[in-house]
């Protein structure tokens, strides 16, 4: 049995791209008062690189195993899930642009504003394609792909995955469900 990298991989874009708006805030703040310069916002434009370049990665695992998922999961939630996932990565790779126009010399403020914004934006993105992958593997039992087969029959048929060795802890106790004492 193979694990799948996909799992492991988004993590890392969803958690920056919710930390983002307070790293950018923090640093138009600064900039505004003074208190940082310019080249501070170098900070910025390479977090929201990594962003994007993580956010490829996760994409790029995730239609690897797409074919794997199939089997379990209707077409249309992943799709729905791929669909949110490559907006979510265009609209980073946006921020990026921005953040790099905002570390331009002749750059205002204000653009530094609107990369904030943005950062925003691409939060509520992450959001929405977290959640689209947390129905593929919650509702649609998507990790049942990665099973024994005889895991992915048990999933198909809507049969309870209730461990055996619990089952049978409970059994050896006494703990039974039955009402007839």
């Amino acid at each position: 049995m193979s694990l799948p990298l996909h799992p492991v991989m988004v993590h890392l874009p969803l958690a920056l791209a919710l930390l983002m708006p307070l790293f950018a805030a923090a640093a138009v703040w600064g900039l505004w008062t003074g208190r940082v310069g310019r080249r501070a916002w170098l900070g910025i434009a390479a977090l929201q690189l990594l962003l994007v370049g993580t956010a490829v990665f996760a994409m790029k695992t995730g239609e690897t195993e797409e074919d794997r998922v199939e089997a379990v999961v209707p077409e249309g939630a992943i799709h729905q899930h791929e669909e949110y996932a490559e907006q979510f990565t265009w609209g980073a790779a946006v921020v990026l642009g921005l953040a790099l126009v905002a570390f331009a010399p002749l750059a205002g403020r204000s653009i530094a504003v609107v990369t904030l914004v943005g950062t925003i934006a691409v939060a509520g993105l992450a959001l929405r394609v977290g959640h689209a992958g947390g129905q593929l593997v919650y509702v649609h039992n998507a990790g049942a792909a990665y099973g024994t087969a005889t895991e992915r029959a048990r999933s198909a048929g809507g049969q309870s995955e209730r461990p055996t060795a619990v089952v049978g802890a409970r059994a050896s106790r006494g703990d039974d469900d039955d009402d007839d004492r």
